[in-house]
């Protein structure tokens, strides 16, 4: 299902992609690089692809007010970001919404982030940046201090360790996903993998991606730990969250 702006649930929705990569073709490898580094190099395109960051559906008329630009230029800037399968499309009834395609070019763009940090850096940044970097929704996973956080304390605690550069997922680590209600079992049949490092663009550490990682927001999410807010991707954070952290035995 789709989030899309509102908080409705359609009850029926018609997924459209175009230009599938297959295992050959991916977002880190792309065919054409000249012609994948293009479709970034407009402002106005890379500021549509970052407000599809939390991983919501929008409007072309709401990305063409988060790229600054008119509806019929926004409209032109879609049709390139969809042809090079940045984005997908989602129907639903008469009206079109545009998403990221999936986690892969989320965690690309992430990665992408972290090499402009330092221009960001340099701006004198409101309580909106602050939450931002408290804790944020990358794509469908935890990002910001709390993502890398979270990250860290787990392999501390054993519920993660390394093997070949890629976090695995322990026997300590199933039992803290079944005391958060997480099923295992369910994730490893996806085809994605179970638990993956993203670079936080912000924190400059790893911070838990993957099905696991999508897996553990949504049950943050589920239990009121941490809160989604009215807009953008920043998330507010409860007293759950040390409590969880306590709960689940990771230490502090």
């Amino acid at each position: 299902m789709v989030a899309v702006p509102g908080g409705r649930r359609p009850a029926i929705i018609l997924l459209v992609r175009t230009r599938r990569f297959d295992h050959h073709r991916t977002m880190s490898h792309p065919p054409d690089l000249a012609a994948f580094a293009a479709v970034l190099a407009d402002r106005s395109r890379a500021a549509m692809l970052l407000a599809l960051m939390d991983g919501r559906a929008l409007t072309a008329t709401e990305l063409a007010t988060a790229g600054e630009v008119a509806a019929s230029t926004a409209s032109s800037h879609l049709g390139r970001l969809v042809e090079a399968g940045w984005l997908d499309v989602v129907r639903q009834g008469r009206h079109r919404y545009f998403r990221l395609r999936d986690a892969d070019a989320a965690s690309l763009l992430e990665r992408l982030m972290t090499q402009t940090s330092q221009r960001v850096a340099t701006v004198t940044v409101g309580p909106a940046d602050a939450a931002l970097r408290r804790a944020r929704v990358c794509y469908d996973h935890l990002a910001g201090n709390c993502g890398t956080q979270l990250f860290e304390r787990l392999h501390r605690s054993g519920c993660l360790a390394t093997i070949d550069d890629a976090p695995m997922l322990t026997p300590d680590g199933e039992a803290w996903c079944i005391a958060l209600g997480v099923d295992v079992a369910a994730l490893r049949g996806q085809r994605r993998p179970l638990c993956r490092s993203c670079l936080d663009w912000s924190e400059r550490r790893p911070h838990l991606a993957g099905a696991l990682g999508a897996a553990v927001l949504a049950r943050l999410l589920e239990r009121g730990i941490l809160r989604r807010q009215a807009q953008g991707r920043a998330l507010t954070v409860t007293a759950g969250w040390e409590r969880l952290l306590e709960r689940l035995a990771v230490p502090a």
